[in-house]
């Protein structure tokens, strides 16, 4: 898979990518000898907004500066959650379908508590600050661009 790597900390793995994301490949990037918990968290495209049919999406982002936002995050997580011991955060770009994998945020850590709390800080904050937006297209042929920090938490 084709990557831009941008680590704050060498142990990261930060990126956007048009390739399809790999479940796997992150879990695997995220595990480390010290851990006793590695958190992941899948963002799928689903098939309807608010009821509304969706039958795609289209991601955009400014990458230099949603790789900035996605450093930001690790080196805050790594100074609220000091045992973390590895931060992968990895974003797709351009048109997804339905089911396919939008984002995988993954944290490795000894603990469990620290693992969701770092975890859900890291979606949470990438989805309010992080410059990527989406363009719904809907069953009925209409579409709407929308920043991801207008979606739902």
């Amino acid at each position: 898979m084709a990557l831009t790597p941008a680590p704050s900390d060498p142990r990261d793995r930060l990126a956007l990518t048009f390739a399809p994301l790999d479940l796997a490949d992150c879990y695997s990037q995220a595990e480390d000898p010290a851990n006793g918990a590695v958190v992941v968290m899948s963002g799928t495209v689903r098939n309807q907004t608010d009821g509304k049919p969706v039958v795609a999406l289209d991601y955009q982002a400014y990458e230099p500066m949603a790789l900035e936002v996605f450093r930001a995050i690790a080196a805050q997580i790594r100074q609220q959650w000091t045992q973390v011991n590895r931060v992968v955060i990895h974003h797709r770009t351009g048109r997804l379908a339905i089911g396919e994998i939008s984002v995988l945020v993954a944290v490795g850590c000894p603990h469990r508590g620290e693992a969701f709390a770092a975890c859900q800080y890291a979606i949470d904050t990438l989805k309010h600050n992080a410059p990527i937006w989406k363009k719904e297209l809907w069953q009925d042929g209409s579409s709407e661009w929308v920043s991801i920090g207008a979606c739902e938490v």
